[in-house]
């Protein structure tokens, strides 16, 4: 059976490093694994992200325009625990859904770094939803001075 779209760009993803070629060649990328809201089934889809400070990553629920959202957002708002692949580690991460003037001031920067978000917009006819994914602190110990990065998966029992 062919590979989806998506599918392609994941195992693209995966075996380069987190760096795509064609359309997205140059585009900021993750792979988000999401659990299904009413299924439980994982899945994961690539998206295009934008890096907000050391721990956090923001994605927006575009959907490519389309007039609903997409089923990953319904997913992490049911399960805002998320795993996320950013080419380099695989991390758990906490996603939380962006309102008010933070959603309005972060989505402008995503436009201004990237204006196909303000296309989708117009063509949505829906607030389109930004979504931080937050990386736990690192761990610390009285006494540690430890600057260990968030947790891979893999490693989690």
């Amino acid at each position: 059976m062919p590979l989806s779209f998506n599918d392609q760009i994941i195992d693209e993803f995966r075996t380069n490093a987190g760096r795509v070629g064609g359309y997205f060649e140059g585009a900021r990328l993750l792979l988000l694994t999401t659990t299904g809201a009413r299924t439980g089934t994982r899945r994961t889809v690539p998206l295009g992200a934008l890096p907000d400070g050391d721990r956090r990553v923001l994605v927006i629920a575009s959907a490519g325009g389309a007039p609903q959202h997409p089923a990953w957002f319904h997913n992490l708002v049911a399960h805002p625990l998320v795993t996320v692949e950013d080419g380099l580690r695989t991390y758990e991460a906490l996603a939380t859904v962006l309102e008010g003037t933070e959603r309005d001031t972060l989505f402008a920067r995503a436009a201004a770094s990237e204006p196909g978000w303000d296309a989708y917009q117009a063509t949505a006819r829906r607030t389109l939803p930004v979504v931080a994914l937050e990386a736990p602190a690192p761990a610390s110990s009285a006494g540690s001075t430890s600057d260990e990065a968030p947790r891979s998966v893999d490693s989690i029992a």
